[in-house]
């Protein structure tokens, strides 16, 4: 690798580190420019520049200019440009370069899953993120608790009952539910007036040491409205209302 090459790799890596995507995007031009050869580790540099700056439209010009280059993309790229997707709520084009990978034999990972799962998830396409789910369960690719948060926040609008049975799959595994699994678990019974299984999600994230913020108040106070049960929503209010929400 030439030694300038090297040198603009380093500075587009600093760039996208900074979250500068604008400078890094500057940076490529200007090696391009150069008549220097962009490698894999410029691209993929440049992507993730892309995705870190929501710019997912730059990350799929600059993938596609990749593929019909020398440089070979690898996971480390594909999955920079599947989040720079998901940050769009691009599902459709996540899950297309899912497909891409999977078809040239690129190792796929939980990154890249999650991350198609998560565009699911924005744009209410829960059955799409149950199919990646499965796929990642036939495939053994490994799931951690941004997997099951995605996938329960993907069902807990629509498919409450899902959403409870991935939370309690989560609880039987070695994985440790957060803040944001507790929300959209709370948030898919408040939505079929669940109150008494809400409220003892709450009592579960206080013993587990999980935050509790606005989030989860409203959702627990909205499950005890819609169950009828107004006067324990009111109970629930004052010991809550202590608590400093973040």
């Amino acid at each position: 690798v030439d030694s300038n090459t090297t040198s603009f790799n380093a500075a587009i890596s600093a760039c996208e580190k900074a979250g500068e995507w604008d400078m890094a995007l500057h940076l490529f031009s200007a090696m391009l420019c150069s008549k220097l050869e962009a490698d894999t580790i410029t691209f993929s540099a440049a992507i993730s520049a892309c995705e870190k700056g929501g710019e997912w439209r730059a990350a799929l010009t600059l993938l596609s200019a990749m593929t019909k280059g020398e440089a070979q993309p690898n996971a480390i790229t594909f999955n920079a440009a599947i989040s720079a997707c998901e940050k769009g709520g691009e599902w459709e084009k996540a899950l297309h370069l899912i497909g891409f990978m999977v078809q040239a034999k690129i190792e796929t990972c939980n990154i890249a899953f999650n991350a198609a799962i998560s565009a699911c998830e924005k744009c209410g396409e829960w059955e799409r993120a149950l199919q990646l789910f499965s796929i990642m369960v036939q495939g053994k690719v490994e799931l951690d608790t941004i997997t099951f948060n995605s996938v329960i926040s993907a069902c807990d609008k629509q498919q409450m009952n899902k959403a409870l049975e991935f939370f309690s799959a989560m609880e039987q595994s070695e994985l440790e539910s957060n803040t944001v699994t507790f929300n959209a678990a709370i948030n898919a019974c408040e939505k079929v007036g669940m109150w008494e299984a809400a409220l003892q999600l709450v009592a579960q994230m206080a013993q587990c040491m999980a935050v509790l913020n606005v989030i989860t108040f409203n959702a627990a106070v909205g499950a005890c409205e819609k169950g009828g049960h107004t006067q324990k929503a009111l109970q629930f209010l004052d010991p809550v209302s202590q608590i400093k929400f973040r």
